[in-house]
């Protein structure tokens, strides 16, 4: 029975990182025509809502949801998850789906360098070893040097570094709070943060838009609410390595719809990256079984 519960976990990963790319790919829209500010502000008041109702139907209700025990820590994963996604569209604008998310696809090693100084793991030579070289793919992937090396290229680098610290956060306050805890303040600290800081963007859009709007809002708490299914069914070391197919669908989508060009040095640095990824995911996995 657990081994077909993984089974539906992955193929629900792989459905949620399809999603995922979807709503990169209307965020990507959309931040072309619309400030990100208010972009961000309005997706998170539609998450806001998804998460209180998600936590009306358990038990304990609201107040159970909210009960915390880092509520410092609680509202600085939820703001660093508001600037990170603010700045990926920003990365998505300016760089396109294909080299932001080549670049971004490091974050799991990002995690592994700061799960030691963060949270006092163990990060053995081996995995040491697959961090260098997945960073060796990164510079493969932003090019300096060459003449083509672009600072917008750090964007994705900076966002995937915030996410990297929101998931070691996320890891953090699992010690004390359940997930569900995390999720509603996730959603309910996004949507306070993002409307301080993106009312003032308010720009009217067309009725197109909105359609358009609606979908990255939808887009948004359904692949939220796979992923909460992906994790209820079989267990993150399992899974996470088929996160990687984001990259793939994205690329996908970039090439079609905004018809982006994959560069052999972006595709040859991707590889790297995400093969040292694999490679931290299985000594993580082995690391786990040994204990």
């Amino acid at each position: 029975m657990a081994e077909q519960n993984t089974r539906l976990g992955i193929l629900l990963m792989i459905l949620t990182t399809f999603v995922f790319s979807v709503q990169d790919a209307v965020s990507r829209h959309l931040g072309d025509n619309y400030p990100v500010e208010m972009i961000v502000m309005i997706r998170y008041w539609f998450f806001g809502v998804f998460v209180m109702v998600l936590a009306t139907r358990q038990a304990g209700g609201l107040r159970k949801a909210a009960k915390t025990g880092y509520p410092l820590l609680q509202v600085l994963r939820g703001t660093l998850l508001v600037l990170e996604i603010g700045v990926m569209v920003v990365a998505f604008t300016l760089l396109g789906l294909v080299e932001t998310h080549a670049v971004f696809v490091c974050y799991p090693l990002l995690v592994a360098a700061l799960s030691g100084p963060v949270l006092g793991e163990r990060v053995g030579w081996r995995r040491w070893l697959a961090i260098g070289v997945g960073f060796l793919g990164v510079l493969i992937v932003l090019e300096p040097g060459f003449g083509v090396f672009s600072v917008k290229s750090l964007v994705p680098l900076a966002a995937a570094l915030m996410f990297a610290v929101y998931g070691l956060l996320t890891r953090y306050v699992s010690r004390r709070d359940t997930s569900a805890t995390s999720f509603f303040w996730t959603g309910v600290t996004g949507a306070v943060i993002s409307s301080v800081w993106g009312i003032w963007y308010w720009t009217p859009m067309t009725g197109g838009d909105w359609i358009w709007m609606g979908l990255l809002c939808m887009s948004g708490a359904l692949g939220h609410y796979l992923l909460i299914r992906v994790y209820e069914l079989a267990e993150a070391s399992a899974v996470q390595p088929f996160a990687y197919f984001q990259l793939g669908f994205a690329s996908v989508i970039g090439m079609i719809v905004f018809g982006e060009v994959v560069r052999l040095n972006v595709a040859i640095g991707a590889a790297v990256i995400v093969g040292a990824g694999l490679f931290t995911f299985w000594r993580e996995r082995r690391a786990q079984q040994q204990a």
